[in-house]
């Protein structure tokens, strides 16, 4: 990096420090529950891979990748625009990744939270990194800021594409007309972290998600009424209640307000 720290503070497991490589993910503080799924879904995977997950604590996606990466035992880093003792925000998460992951800032302890903090650590989220991926971001948010640190520091750059007519997709679509890699699949980030090759991943990827439930696959990015989802499957409704029924006792499908179904956004790796 240019102009590095000149020192860092660390809270938490220190040993988080040392897991190489690490990713970058980061996205908008309103998040859609497709961004939330696959902010979940790259974490998961990356943190099972044995990659350890950055971002910067705030709501949104970054909340949603540490949290994926520690339910999935994985390593991951938050970088904060205040002390390590005054987390922003705080909370459970800031707690347990005191306990289990890892808080770092060059902002030494006491120091509050200030809005100038926040681009300028972006700029240590990248440099930690391998490689930087936006899920979700509006056209002018501090998720593109990371990125333009990114490509300053000689870093790969991936976004996640959405919706055409989505405000929260406007970033990452202005990252990829900018030259950043398309990404679809978690997997085809462990060729450029030098792990394995995409194809090979993503092939069991794919496979493994031919063996789900068919109402898990029309959800698959998707938020739905049940009569959409009965008139995309070709099933009875009274079936597809049931089977939702029994897909939220199994923690696989969350009822959102207005007879809505999506996907729960923890739910594993594909």
């Amino acid at each position: 990096m240019d102009d590095p720290p000149a020192e860092l503070w660390v809270a938490g497991r220190a040993e988080v420090l040392d897991v190489r490589p690490r990713v970058a993910v980061v996205g908008t503080r309103s998040p859609t529950p497709y961004g939330e799924l696959q902010a979940a879904r790259i974490a998961t995977f990356l943190a099972r891979s044995g990659v350890a997950v950055v971002s910067g604590l705030a709501r949104g996606i970054d909340e949603v990748a540490h949290r994926a990466a520690l339910d999935a035992g994985g390593a991951t880093l938050a970088v904060l625009g205040s002390g390590v003792d005054r987390p922003w925000p705080a909370g459970e998460l800031a707690k347990r990744m005191s306990a289990e992951g890892c808080l770092l800032s060059e902002f030494p302890p006491g120091q509050e939270p200030r809005r100038h903090h926040f681009p300028w650590r972006n700029r240590l989220i990248a440099g930690l990194s391998s490689l930087v991926v936006v899920v979700e971001a509006a056209h002018a948010s501090g998720s593109l800021i990371t990125a333009r640190w990114a490509v300053d520091q000689g870093r790969d750059v991936f976004a996640v594409p959405g919706r055409v007519d989505h405000p929260m997709a406007r970033g990452c679509h202005r990252l990829l007309r900018e030259g950043a890699q398309l990404l679809e699949s978690p997997a085809e980030l462990l060729g450029p972290l030098g792990l394995a090759g995409p194809d090979e991943i993503g092939g069991a990827e794919r496979e493994g998600e031919g063996e789900r439930h068919p109402v898990l696959s029309v959800l698959h990015g998707e938020t739905l009424t049940a009569d959409e989802i009965a008139h995309r499957q070709g099933l009875a409704l009274s079936e597809v209640l049931v089977t939702l029924v029994e897909l939220q006792l199994a923690g696989a499908v969350v009822r959102a307000p207005g007879g809505l179904y999506r996907l729960a956004a923890y739910r594993g790796g594909a």
